[in-house]
């Protein structure tokens, strides 16, 4: 088994950190900068989220977002974080009161928890990328040397944008790399793109070229890149590592789904992982993680419903999602592997209680974050399926002689208890049940319930006030305490195109217009999706109303289920969906403050002209499982 640790040709199917790091070659050229975190020998220390950034001056860095880690080789112990381009602190301002944005920091850590700021890796950018552009994602991996020669590390990064020959921006995002001798530079960029901006299939500007990921398989080495404008593809890299090769481009997923891919190696198989949705709105950002599997880095990679990520009803298990507590937006991964084997996901997030830079509007912040990646039936998990953490917890084994603390328990899963039958319902008859009452009755001609089934067409409006119109809601009180909810929906929408953007049928809890859930099937551009949506108002100027998240395939018809939870005087809400209406794909939790009545019910809508058709809906108690 080759452990998910980043390299190049000469280490990538080197099975253990340990024994990876000695066969890499020679040391690293020395870090230029003091502070090193102390580490004692015994057992691996305890950490609590976010990680440590410090800063020379006694600050901790806002903000890491994007995350790459890697470990120095020979002698050189330590751990080197490398972060996204942007602003570390709130105190660091340009004359027109702007943050100072910074190229690619880069910290070193003994203990993989406690970081101390290095350098930038761009104090200044590449002339082709531009100054308006960009520096975002990095990817770094270390080649080690021939006959006895120093080995060479690589940058991998995206170009946001680039100039056109009249203008600083405009020419389209882009792949570049820089090579160093140390793992904290200084680096030196190649000069020109890896993978050069490309039209969009649709000829509607250029694709999306973000998120260098490189791996090596067999002697080859590829490059991962993309984002959801053009989807992800993939392509083999030169010898040298400085350009890949247009002819061997692949696509490895849809577009409109997944950026930030990470690839893993795990008993055989290769697991893609990417994130999904929004990574910037601040206390309403729902960003996630989810995982697909192949036999071959190429693909086609397939969840664990066998949905492929290629698919216009889209594959992908969720691995890292929201779970109530402080941290929402958990995404955007690596993976590293500990001295003790255990396996290690370190990702940024946002803290929904501080989600903004003081002073800056809606600039969101993105701290780093580490938690344990275990394995369960051949599939990864986070904590044993408990998710991001918030609290006091068993640190990774950083240094010879440490020994592990972390032990894997799997978590519990709330599913449906004792049914609730005076808020259920079959739809069996030709009318409505009297506890069901209608926001806005649509027109009667537009709705039936008949042969066990209440067909509802979809509406030309939706739920963001003040936009209107607004649509209609059929719902009920939702229970006191803890509940279920279900739906079992088809929305007719077809499997494959486009024109049909944001058309919608399923579950809502309602507290008003403006303070909603939603657990849909939806159309999502030439995509179909389960999105776990969120609407808040009143926000302050500027502020987001929406967020989102999404959790597992659509089928011809898909079981929703929100759970509600009570813990710690807050309203958790935790989404799953079902193809097969028995095996259920767990999602993200909400928090959401929906007044003192609540209501539950259906929802059809985001535009006119289909149907959605729900089985049912069931509401039942909750009770736990162990995962």
């Amino acid at each position: 088994m080759r452990r998910p640790v980043k390299a190049l040709l000469a280490i990538a199917t080197v099975a253990g950190l340990a024994t990876a790091f000695l066969q890499a070659g020679v040391g690293a050229a020395p870090a230029r900068a003091a502070g090193r975190t102390s580490v004692h020998v015994g057992t691996a220390p305890t950490h609590q989220n976010p990680m440590t950034l410090a800063l020379p001056g006694g600050q901790t860095a806002a903000s890491c977002a994007d995350p790459s880690v890697v470990r120095g080789v020979g002698r050189d112990r330590s751990w080197y974080l490398y972060c996204t381009t942007d602003a570390l602190t709130t105190t660091e301002q340009n004359p027109d009161g702007s943050l100072v944005q910074h190229g690619v920091p880069t910290y070193r850590s003994d203990d993989l928890t406690h970081w101390t700021y290095v350098d930038d890796a761009f104090p200044t950018k590449p002339s082709w990328v531009g100054d308006a552009n960009g520096i975002w994602a990095p990817d770094v991996v270390y080649r080690a040397g021939s006959h006895g020669r120093p080995g060479t590390w690589y940058l991998y990064y995206a170009a946001s944008d680039t100039p056109t020959a009249t203008a600083p921006t405009g020419g389209g995002s882009a792949v570049g790399v820089a090579t160093s001798s140390s793992p904290t530079g200084p680096w030196t960029d190649a000069g020109g793109p890896v993978v050069a901006a490309q039209p969009a299939p649709n000829g509607a500007g250029q694709r999306w070229e973000f998120d260098p990921e490189v791996i090596t398989d067999h002697g080859v080495t590829y490059l991962y890149f993309g984002s959801y404008f053009g989807g992800v593809h993939v392509r083999r890299l030169s010898s040298d590592g400085l350009r890949s090769i247009p002819s061997t481009e692949r696509q490895i997923a849809i577009d409109n789904r997944y950026e930030g891919t990470y690839l893993m190696q795990h008993d055989g198989w290769w697991y893609f992982t990417g994130s999904a949705t929004n990574c910037c709105n601040g206390a309403l950002t729902g960003y996630g993680v989810f995982v697909a599997r192949s036999r071959s880095p190429l693909g086609p990679f397939t969840d664990q419903d066998g949905v492929a990520i290629t698919s216009t009803r889209v594959g992908g298990t969720p691995l890292l999602a929201q779970n109530g507590n402080r941290w929402v937006g958990t995404g955007h991964n690596t993976v590293v592997t500990d001295l003790a084997g255990q396996d290690w996901i370190v990702y940024h997030a946002v803290d929904r209680a501080d989600p903004y830079y003081a002073g800056q509007g809606t600039y969101t912040k993105r701290p780093v974050l580490i938690d344990p990646l275990d394995w369960v039936d051949g599939w990864p998990v986070v904590r044993g399926g408990a998710g991001p953490s918030d609290t006091v917890q068993p640190g990774p084994v950083t240094q010879p002689g440490q020994r592990p603390s972390y032990r894997p328990v799997l978590a519990p899963v709330d599913v449906p208890g004792r049914p609730i039958r005076a808020a259920s319902t079959s739809f069996d008859g030709s009318a409505l049940p009297p506890s069901l009452t209608w926001t806005r009755e649509p027109d009667p001609s537009t709705w039936t319930v008949a042969d066990g089934t209440l067909r509802w067409q979809t509406q030309a409006a939706d739920l963001h006030p003040p936009a209107t119109p607004l649509a209609s809601v059929l719902s009920e009180p939702a229970p006191r305490g803890d509940y279920v909810v279900e739906t079992t929906v088809a929305v007719d929408t077809p499997a494959t195109g486009d024109g049909m953007n944001y058309v919608q049928g399923g579950l809502i809890v309602y507290g008003d217009d403006g303070n909603s859930l939603r657990l849909v099937s939806n159309s999502i551009f030439d995509t179909r999706q389960t999105e776990f949506g969120k609407e808040v108002t009143p926000q302050p100027a500027g502020a987001p109303n929406y967020g989102n998240m999404v959790v597992g395939p659509v089928g011809d018809r898909t079981t929703l289920r929100i759970v509600h939870r009570l813990v710690d005087g807050e309203d958790r809400y935790t989404a799953s969906t079902s193809v097969d209406g028995r095996h259920f794909v767990r999602g993200g939790t909400w928090t959401a403050d929906l007044g003192t009545s609540p209501r539950i019910g259906l929802i059809s809508l985001g535009g006119a002209g289909f149907t959605s058709t729900f089985d049912d809906l069931r509401v039942s108690t909750v009770r736990s499982v162990r995962g």
